[in-house]
């Protein structure tokens, strides 16, 4: 990926404060409440078209992960063969419509030529999980060119037989075995924070199991045995707008209720991930 400048914050929701790890900033707040969970192609193709420049930035950071979808234009910009590794608590796998959402943004994805696989690791919630998961794209994982790495502790047994599942005491070694069959393609890292535990991460999203050890561990082995050219940060909380009734209802009854501490205190537990995280990920330790 080639850019003028490195890395980047678009900033869509104010999730972060503008000087967050002293980023360059984008304001594209005009365009959070018509992209946030979804967007009809006519809006993301606009989109693309004005902050197509800011998209090639190598490293972004943005805020909610109901944006998520918009890897998918950075991943456009890539000329070379890459494998995309996700961390998320969600697989982000669904063929159901919108064609364009935070819910099934991994097809796009593999959608382009360019990218040979996605991984995503640490998937918490039920969508890896019958009967849920016939809604996820199973030919994909079926073909090996999706995998999901759900976590299957509190599974029964049978389901820890699952492809992909992994526990808390074996996913660091599936992780490194993961890592010896990247076979020199270059990768691209997406961290989404709700794969966090939630003492460690506020999102608009269920919380995940990771700590942030783990995943600061998990960025060193990428950047210790592949070569990452780009990635991003979103999934941090902010305020949900919408700007089309069936978009804010269709996203109100997929969100899970959560409670929510000060803004204040959203703001700095968020903070503290993101600075343990953004080095690794950038490599400016």
């Amino acid at each position: 990926m080639h850019a003028s400048s490195i890395a980047l914050h678009l900033n869509l929701d104010d999730a972060w404060q503008t000087d967050a790890m002293r980023l360059a900033v984008v304001d594209a707040r005009n365009w959070g409440p018509q992209l946030r969970f979804s967007a009809p192609p006519r809006l993301v193709t606009e989109f693309y078209g004005e902050h197509e420049t800011h998209l090639a930035s190598p490293f972004m950071l943005y805020g909610s992960g109901d944006f998520h979808y918009l890897t998918v234009l950075r991943l456009r910009r890539v000329a070379e063969p890459i494998i995309v590794v996700s961390f998320d608590n969600h697989p982000d796998w669904d063929v159901r419509p919108p064609k364009w959402g935070c819910g099934g943004w991994v097809n796009r994805a593999l959608e382009l030529p360019q990218v040979r696989r996605v991984s995503v690791w640490g998937c918490g919630n039920f969508e890896c999980w019958w009967p849920h998961q016939i809604f996820g794209n199973r030919r994909a994982e079926r073909a090996g060119i999706l995998e999901v790495h759900p976590w299957a502790d509190d599974r029964a047994v049978k389901d820890r037989q699952r492809r992909g599942a992994i526990l808390g005491d074996n996913w660091r070694e599936r992780f490194q075995r993961f890592l010896k069959h990247v076979d020199g393609i270059s990768v691209y890292v997406t961290v989404d924070m709700d794969c966090l535990r939630a003492e460690e991460a506020v999102t608009n999203w269920e919380s995940g199991r990771f700590s942030i050890p783990d995943l600061q561990w998990a960025l060193g082995k990428l950047r210790e045995f592949c070569r990452i050219i780009g990635g991003d940060i979103c999934g941090a909380y902010s305020l949900p707008k919408y700007a089309r009734w069936k978009q804010h209802f269709a996203a109100e009854f997929d969100h899970p209720k959560v409670q929510l501490s000060s803004s204040e205190q959203i703001r700095a537990i968020n903070f503290r991930a993101l600075q343990n995280l953004w080095p690794p990920l950038t490599g400016t330790l």
